[in-house]
């Protein structure tokens, strides 16, 4: 890695130049406000959506308006390759001063130090909006002895269902609320009356099966993980077996689940749903969106709440902003950090990525609690997010994309059992682990 840092430093430096545009001096941000210049900083944003692009360009060209001598340049990104860019920037000393990304990324370049802790540093207004189940998805080992803060996390999501109404009624099924959630055993008797003759009660899209099962999981208190001695291991028992077999259980027990929806990705089965063939689609809040765009005239959808298990708990991962620790100005990006995650603002960056803020404020927003395109009923369900227990797990990554991901395919195609399911995830998974803990 240091050998492809020190080959792409080059190309690195150029972009940040290139990023710099009029004058900027690179570096981590310029300016010098003791001679009168503006401080300059650079901020990495990864909105992808146009509604979110707007918004975050307005509210930093506020930003700009309202404080003249921190001025704050506008970077695109793009989250298919942003952990790659970052790491060549961070190598050359010439990353970006605030940085969108997600929390599972922020442990590699926390242990590194390339991430600036902000232990002590968040002002206690944004503090205190955020819960503390939020920060703790942003907060890591310092690589040394302790732990620290490596960014402040904004946007989350949770699974929720987004259902045909006129279905729903038609067969008089309770319609659930965030107070009186289905249960698993209802949604699976739901779904059975939902289905009939060339139609199914659930799609089921599993082409990328593993976070969606690990988040689930915590329904039944399933973790999938344990440490012990600083010792992480794979386990899979009754607990993380539960959402496994019930949803196994749609697809060939109770047949309510249609099998050609396996290889789907999370949007491919709306042509479906539209068309009737399909009553229920287990999705992220953020599905809604496409849902309002692209349902026919006259399409009657409603979102419905996370599922209960012994809990509706769900994992949850944060999109966040952090520091450079090679930044030039940390307590000037702090305060445009700040501002940026304000309630009002976070409740524009949660409209416009349709996801779930985690400023409490922002949560009360009439545009977020509204019943127009489930909203009210999406917002709600942010109270049950807690931090996914993969997110502190090193291999991860390695473990969901050479394991879990082919043997949860296998499994859900009915290839294999679910003691050789379980077996696959436990053994190869703790043998990636194991070089990870050296």
């Amino acid at each position: 890695m240091k050998r492809l840092g020190a080959a792409l430093a080059v190309a690195a430096v150029a972009l940040a130049a290139a990023a710099c545009g009029n004058g900027g001096d690179g570096g981590g941000g310029g300016g010098d406000a003791a001679s009168g210049e503006p401080v300059k900083l650079r901020f990495l944003s990864l909105a992808w959506q146009k509604e979110s692009i707007e918004a975050n360009k307005q509210i930093v060209a506020d930003w700009n308006t309202a404080n003249p001598k921190i001025q704050v340049e506008y970077v695109q990104g793009s989250w298919d390759n942003v952990n790659d860019q970052l790491v060549t920037s961070f190598e050359a000393g010439d990353p970006p001063d605030v940085i969108h990304d997600d929390s599972p990324a922020l442990s590699s370049f926390a242990s590194r130090g390339f991430l600036l802790d902000l232990t002590g540093k968040v002002p206690a207004e944004l503090k205190s909006d955020i819960p503390q189940a939020a920060w703790d998805t942003v907060t890591f080992s310092d690589g040394k002895s302790g732990q620290g803060v490596y960014g402040v996390p904004f946007l989350q999501e949770s699974q929720v269902l987004i259902a045909n109404k006129k279905l729903l009624d038609g067969a008089g099924v309770r319609v659930p609320t965030p107070d009186s959630p289905w249960t698993w055993d209802e949604f699976a008797d739901v779904s059975k009356k939902l289905t009939a003759k060339g139609a199914y009660g659930v799609a089921w899209p599993m082409k990328s099966p593993v976070n969606k099962v690990l988040n689930l999981a915590l329904n039944f208190g399933g973790t999938f993980f344990d440490t012990q001695n600083g010792k992480t291991t794979v386990k899979v028992g009754p607990q993380e077996r539960e959402v496994l077999q019930r949803i196994h259980d749609q697809l060939y027990t109770d047949k309510s689940a249609d099998p050609s929806a396996l290889g789907m990705g999370t949007a491919d089965p709306l042509p479906g749903f539209f068309a009737g063939k399909y009553a229920i689609v287990p999705a992220g809040v953020y599905l809604r969106q496409q849902v309002a765009e692209q349902a026919p005239s006259g399409f009657d959808w409603v979102t419905l709440p996370p599922l209960r298990g012994q809990t509706s708990q769900q994992g949850a991962v944060s999109q966040t902003l952090s520091v450079a620790a090679d930044s030039k100005h940390p307590d000037e990006a702090l305060k445009f950090i700040a501002y940026f995650l304000n309630g009002p603002n976070q409740a524009k960056l949660a409209k416009g990525d349709w996801l779930l803020p985690t400023s409490t404020s922002a949560a009360k927003d009439p545009a977020l609690t509204t019943e127009e395109n489930g909203w009210d009923v999406a917002t709600a369900s942010a109270k049950d997010l807690v931090v996914a227990p993969f997110l502190k797990v090193n291999g991860f990554d390695e473990w969901k994309s050479k394991v879990a991901t082919p043997a949860m395919q296998e499994y859900f195609a009915d290839k294999i059992s679910l003691d050789e399911l379980a077996k696959r995830l436990v053994e190869e998974g703790n043998k990636v682990l194991e070089r990870y803990s050296r």
